[in-house]
């Protein structure tokens, strides 16, 4: 039936540099929730594999975001029991080399974004890093 590979628990390791980049999409949370869509729709449920850090009212708020700004479709079947589905749509695919290009600026310039911060949080020994 559904030929889509799962997604996966580890698809953001929580030390990835993009996690730490300073642009955003809709929020915190949408960039990711977007690249949890790219392969096509999927289920509330499903989303919360790859984000369990993200509790599920956040990620809810996220959905309503991003929907709200024209990047997802979310689809209620008339089923028993109900089934949700959210899908990206044409505007929010046009997001997808942006992200990229976001996430390749991440891993290029982690090391200097967080040396950075911890100069500015004045934490200890930073100085010697920049």
């Amino acid at each position: 039936m559904d030929e889509r590979e799962p997604l996966s628990p580890d698809m953001f390791d929580p030390a990835c540099p993009s996690s730490v980049a300073p642009f955003r999409i809709a929020d915190k949370w949408g960039g990711l929730v977007i690249l949890c869509l790219q392969d096509g729709p999927r289920r509330f449920s499903e989303l919360r594999i790859p984000l369990p850090r993200v509790a599920p009212k956040v990620l809810t708020e996220t959905l309503r975001a991003l929907e709200r700004d024209g990047f997802i479709t979310r689809t209620a079947y008339a089923e028993n029991p109900p089934r949700v589905e959210y899908q990206l749509t044409p505007l929010g695919r046009t997001l997808l080399p942006a992200i990229s290009a976001c996430r390749e600026w991440a891993a290029d310039n982690f090391d200097a974004l967080l040396a950075a911060r911890d100069r500015y949080d004045g934490v200890p020994g930073a100085e010697a890093a920049a």
